[in-house]
């Protein structure tokens, strides 16, 4: 299939708040139904939480519906 662009999903959750509060909130969320997260950072501000094992991305569908 040489020229064929393969088609690739990586479907993950992003959250994104500046408020220290509100990011702790979501993340004790998080953690109370078994989701694995990490922040990322813009320079050295956390800027999301971010949600890409593929087990806790499935855990979020089922909680609140796929993005998709």
């Amino acid at each position: 299939m040489a020229g064929k662009r393969k088609r690739y999903e990586y479907p993950r959750y992003f959250f994104t708040n500046k408020s220290a509060d509100i990011r702790r909130l979501y993340s004790e969320a998080l953690d109370k139904v078994g989701v694995e997260w990490r922040v990322t950072r813009r320079g050295k501000e956390p800027y999301n939480i971010s949600v890409a094992r593929k087990s806790s991305v499935a855990l979020m569908d089922r909680h609140i519906g796929p993005k998709y």
